[in-house]
Formats: C-alpha cells, structure tokens, sequence
C-alpha cells in the first residue's frame, strides 16, 4: 500500500486493495497453500492498515471531532476484534473446519468497519480537518504503515504513543521474518 493523497483517499484506497483480495479469498474453492498465502497477504495489509490509523487517525478524531473520543474508541475497539481474529487464522491450518467461518466472520466484521469509516468518519474528519491536515495525515499514515508490524499483536499496547515506540521494532522483526520464511511474497 501507499497509494498517495490525502488521509481519506489513502485509507479509501487501502479499503479497495483488502475488498479485491477478499474477492479473491471468496472464489477460492479449495484450501491448502494458496488459501494461507492470501490470507498471510489480507492479515499484512490489514494490520498495516490497523497500526496507522491507531498512530494517527484516530488521536486526530479525538482531537477534531466533538465526539472524538467516543469514535475514536469504538474504532480502536473494532480493530481489537479484528486482530484477535487475525491471531487465530494465524495458528489455523486452513483445513481445519473452523478456518472457513472464523475467515468469513472477519471479512463481515472487515466490512462493516470499512463502511462505517467510509459513510461516516471520513466525512466528518473531511468537515472538521483543513485540505492541508488531511494531507499531513496522509503523509503520515503512509509513513506508519511502511513501519508496521506485519503479524498481529493482540496483546501489545494500542495507544498511539506505545504504537510509535514499539511498532517500529515490531515491524522490524514481522519483516525479517517474514522475509525468512517467504511469507507476503506470493
């Protein structure tokens, strides 16, 4: 990822490359190494996606947003559920008969997020944020992301500071690791 633009039409874009992918998750009619590779592929962009919008995104909403708190929250709770999931499909042989509805469950839960951002937090962040801050959080949203863990971290610190300190070295071993064993390449 890294598509360019401003905060909204960064993430938008990222919506867009994680919904074709699971497009193609969906038309998979078999399991095996193919299935794990494209779910190694959504898990990478997601948490990606997820650690960025922590870092910057959401103390923005806070800021911004007269509700912020309480959107940004919800939002950081979303992810927490989505992560969980990730950490679970992570440990899964994707034979096994609970694979295939825990993935589904997480392309739902995926969705519903991604609609609820885009029909109603983006708008309000377009409202109350100048063209130049949301090119600042573009910018750096783009930044965090080439930074980021690859690999869930249910159990680390999701507060923005904690994220910018930890994420980096996390990101650090994720891709070293996943260099390693090839994962992300397919």
């Amino acid at each position: 990822m890294g598509h360019g633009g401003n905060v909204v039409a960064e993430l938008k874009a990222d919506h867009r490359e994680v919904e074709e992918m699971f497009g193609r998750i969906k038309a998979m009619t078999t399991g095996g190494q193919e299935l794990r590779d494209m779910v190694d592929e959504v898990t990478i962009e997601l948490v990606r996606h997820s650690v960025a919008e922590e870092q910057y995104l959401y103390p923005a909403v806070r800021e911004q947003l007269a509700d912020g708190d309480r959107i940004a929250d919800k939002e950081i709770d979303d992810h927490s559920r989505v992560e969980r999931m990730l950490k679970q499909l992570e440990g899964m042989d994707t034979g096994d008969t609970s694979f295939r509805p825990l993935l589904q469950q997480l392309m739902d839960e995926v969705t519903a997020h991604v609609r609820d951002e885009e029909n109603n937090l983006f708008p309000m962040m377009e409202r109350a944020c100048t063209a130049d801050m949301l090119d600042d959080l573009g910018d750096k949203i783009r930044r965090a992301k080439a930074m980021a863990p690859t690999r869930p971290h249910p159990a680390a610190p999701s507060s923005p500071t904690a994220s910018k300190l930890l994420a980096p070295g996390a990101g650090l071993v994720d891709r070293a690791r996943d260099f390693v064993t090839g994962r992300g390449k397919s």
